[in-house]
């Protein structure tokens, strides 16, 4: 089989991927500016650490498509699956939606996962009214109102919550940081069109790497994949960067299920070898030895 598209070399490899839990809403705002703000404020800082959670937005809606006609955004929050994923869920959602969301003025959020399990937001967030929230039926949805001093903020009660994948990813091997930049946009972009796929980093600098033995970690990572780091040609033994390679981004995908994030891998591919400069596609893994889900490049071509 011929592996390459555009005639780039696909690497004949996989990337390991991770069972999740996520849950998944809309953003509401009275104008572009808030609601961006809030976006980008409560999918902030992500982290693909055990325990912690981390947060992509998955698109924009327009008036016609929001549950209160106002502008929207998609936000998924995500946990890796381990002992208590959906209690550490319940309360990282609520510290994203109370820094991230309410502060910022105008701002509603609504339910977006037809899910069995759901999680219930009087406690992670509507007790910040000390009392003084009320319940009450809004575009057939049972909402939290919460009186602030700039208006009301309404949550949906019950956000939905179910199981996914996450961790997915695809490298890129570029000839300059403007190849490399211009073929992580595109890559980006395109994940944006598949529906239940979100990129937690955007383009993220350090690419995924197995674990080395007696390596120091930081609390959270993530640590250099140094066999990886052009700027390390001839300092290291172990070095693996090809020859005219200056750049590798690499593109980390959640889905909310394996088949959309394969599609979104795909994606991520295929318009990233329109660029000029990209001479290599390929993913990082962990040798086999921690993601349930292994995700063959050539499979995807």
């Amino acid at each position: 089989m011929n592996l390459s598209i555009n005639n780039i070399p696909v690497d004949d490899t996989y990337c390991e991927a991770f069972s999740g839990v996520f849950t998944r809403f809309i953003i509401t705002a009275k104008d572009t500016k808030r609601l961006r703000r809030a976006a980008y404020l409560s999918t902030a800082l992500p982290s693909t650490v055990f325990s912690k959670s981390e947060g992509g937005i998955e698109s924009w809606l327009s008036p016609s498509e929001t549950p209160d006609g106002r502008m929207g955004a998609v936000i998924q929050i995500w946990v890796n699956d381990i002992k208590g994923s959906r209690d550490i869920l319940a309360s990282e959602l609520g510290w994203r939606i109370r820094q991230g969301i309410l502060v910022v003025p105008t701002t509603s959020v609504y339910n977006a996962l037809d899910s069995k399990q759901s999680i219930d937001m009087i406690k992670p967030v509507g007790y910040c009214a000390d009392g003084y929230q009320h319940e009450e039926t809004m575009y057939d949805r049972e909402t939290i109102v919460l009186p602030l001093m700039m208006g009301d903020f309404i949550i949906e009660r019950y956000l939905g919550m179910s199981d996914g994948v996450m961790g997915g990813n695809v490298w890129f091997f570029c000839d300059s940081i403007d190849s490399a930049l211009e073929a992580g946009d595109r890559a980006v972009e395109a994940i944006d069109t598949v529906e239940g796929a979100v990129t937690t980093f955007d383009i993220c600098s350090a690419g995924s790497k197995p674990v080395y033995p007696q390596q120091e970690h930081p609390e959270i990572g993530p640590s250099t994949n140094h066999p990886y780091c052009p700027t390390l040609q001839g300092k290291i033994p172990d070095y693996m960067v090809p020859e005219g390679i200056k750049s590798i981004p690499e593109i980390v995908i959640n889905g909310v299920n394996e088949e959309v994030l394969k599609n979104a891998m795909k994606a991520a591919m295929y318009a990233a070898a329109e660029v000029a400069g990209v001479t290599r596609i390929s993913s990082g893994n962990y040798e086999g030895k921690l993601g349930k889900y292994h995700i063959f490049l050539k499979d995807l071509l």
